[in-house]
């Protein structure tokens, strides 16, 4: 392995860690000796680096460091074209847009071999056999995710019966033809999925909800197996659609 590969994936380790990591674990992780982790951690403090910390602490990166993007390798190309792919053709058209253009920055400044890569990549997404239509803008959604922030919403059950509710969106999941929301309802007070094909309405209330989105989340898992809910909604009668 070259130097500047390995300096490379020290950074991506670095990453990995969100609390300080010691000489050990990094060495143990890439596969050299912690003198080499020392030296290492010297040369990329001395280009610029935001690395914290000392030989026997620990040591930790602080965020907004980046390195080009010519440093990605074959593999990690050809998984953002799929990606990329893969959200052509079940994401709405603004975050089709947006995985469109992340991709055209990267390719403007990739050398020419990794560029005819991500021109000709061989992994292909599979077209879904079906897909719902929402009449909802996702954008809003994704916006009040990112705010932390109630939304009002319009919302009919299976048997077409509309509330009207006020939730605490956390995340939207994307399925091969369905979008889930998963959201705290406070009519029901408690984690509710609510398909976006089923939402008539969506406003944006502008308030904050009392916790954060980071402890929702937690609580939301805790509650239940993301694996289970995966399984559940190939169902007909999903007992996890809001109710």
């Amino acid at each position: 392995m070259s130097r500047s590969a390995r300096l490379f994936d020290l950074i991506q380790a670095l990453r990995r860690h969100r609390r300080a990591v010691s000489a050990v674990v990094l060495a143990e992780e890439l596969g050299v000796s912690k003198r080499t982790i020392y030296r290492d951690i010297e040369t990329l403090i001395a280009l610029g680096a935001p690395i914290d910390g000392a030989a026997g602490i620990g040591y930790l990166m602080k965020p907004g460091f980046i390195l080009p993007p010519l440093m990605f390798t074959e593999d990690e190309v050809e998984a953002l074209a799929l990606s990329s792919r893969w959200i052509a053709q079940r994401a709405d058209p603004d975050l089709v847009t947006a995985a469109e253009n992340a991709l055209a920055k990267i390719a403007a400044v990739l050398p020419v071999p990794l560029t005819v890569a991500l021109d000709n990549s061989g992994l292909l997404s599979a077209s879904p056999r079906s897909s719902v239509e929402d009449s909802i803008d996702p954008a809003v959604v994704r916006a009040a995710i990112r705010g932390q922030r109630k939304l009002r919403i319009k919302y009919a059950d299976e048997a077409g019966r509309t509330t009207e509710r006020d939730i605490w969106p956390i995340a939207l999941v994307y399925f091969e033809a369905v979008r889930l929301l998963v959201a705290w309802c406070e009519m029901r007070a408690g984690f509710r999925h609510f398909r976006s094909d089923r939402i008539a309405e969506v406003v944006d209330t502008g308030e904050r909800y009392p916790r954060s989105r980071q402890a929702l989340t937690k609580a939301w898992r805790d509650s239940q197996s993301p694996s289970a809910c995966c399984q559940k909604l190939t169902h007909p009668r999903c007992s996890l659609l809001a109710t």
